[in-house]
């Protein structure tokens, strides 16, 4: 499973959609991508594959950034959830 994070800015929480494929999550990544370099604000609506009634929508000029990251089974591979993981 891939989860695709938004971060929308003044927003503490990324929003998260989830694909069963690699080619699905960078396709989700790319429409981002695109919707983030466009001079215009627009209305990005996407849904979950794991969470089938999950919906969100943000405007594409709200959002600063965006990332992928994959989960097998119960545990991630050797990345926390998030854009900065902090060691000790």
């Amino acid at each position: 499973m891939f989860t695709i994070d938004i971060i929308v800015k003044y927003v503490p929480v990324p929003l998260s959609v989830q694909r069963k494929t690699q080619e699905d999550a960078m396709g989700v990544y790319n429409q981002v991508l695109d919707m983030m370099r466009s001079d215009h604000g627009q209305l990005l609506e996407l849904t979950c594959e794991k969470m089938t009634d999950k919906k969100v929508a943000v405007l594409s000029s709200e959002i600063s950034a965006v990332q992928i990251s994959e989960k097998s089974g119960t545990t991630a591979t050797g990345r926390s959830p998030g854009f900065v993981a902090l060691t000790e």
